[in-house]
């Protein structure tokens, strides 16, 4: 069963009005908008069926939109615009994250770590205690970030990635996990 909304991540952004993130259920009327983010991101995006069929699946597919005290329409500060969104996977003992990914435009603000935050609280709220990724080694600042925020390398799966059209190769993917402290 998808939690309905994660808590707001509670982080300050005095000068811009922001308050929070909110984690909002994806759905199919979001997918216009998170496929201009995942197009301009990955060499191999999602497509609309991979989203549709997380989705169909019941995986955890969330939309992360700024909370705001002052909204400011037509901006980036407006609800209405998509800021990243995350598609989880919970299996049996583990939360497996399948995609997460901010826009480019507000990249390097803290946002991934603050989702990334968010994300082992469900785990937590659901009583998993381990999180586990895949990420391009090519993708420096997701690795970067994972480790920062305590996630481990526990192994590679080869040949993980199609073919990139600028190296002609596959490329494999790091598997990451995090081990979650629940609560007795």
């Amino acid at each position: 069963m998808m939690p309905k909304e994660l808590s707001p991540i509670t982080s300050r952004v005095e000068a811009e009005g922001v308050t929070s993130l909110s984690f909002l259920p994806m759905s199919v009327a979001d997918l216009d908008e998170v496929l201009a983010i995942e197009s301009s991101s990955h060499i191999h995006p999602w497509t609309r069926g991979n989203f549709s069929d997380s989705l169909s699946a019941g995986h955890w597919a969330y939309c992360i939109r700024p909370e705001l005290d002052k909204a400011v329409k037509g901006s980036y500060l407006d609800p209405q615009v998509l800021w990243a969104y995350c598609i989880l996977f919970p299996a049996v003992d583990e939360l497996h994250l399948l995609n997460i990914t901010v826009s480019p435009n507000l990249r390097q603000l803290g946002i991934g770590s603050r989702m990334m935050s968010a994300i082992e609280g469900v785990a937590v709220q659901q009583n998993m205690p381990r999180i586990i990724l895949e990420v391009r080694p090519s993708n420096l600042s997701a690795v970067k970030l994972y480790e920062k925020i305590g996630y481990e390398s526990i192994g590679l799966r080869k040949n993980y990635y199609p073919v990139n059209p600028e190296t002609g190769s596959r490329e494999d993917a790091i598997v990451m996990a995090k081990s979650i402290k629940l609560e007795p």
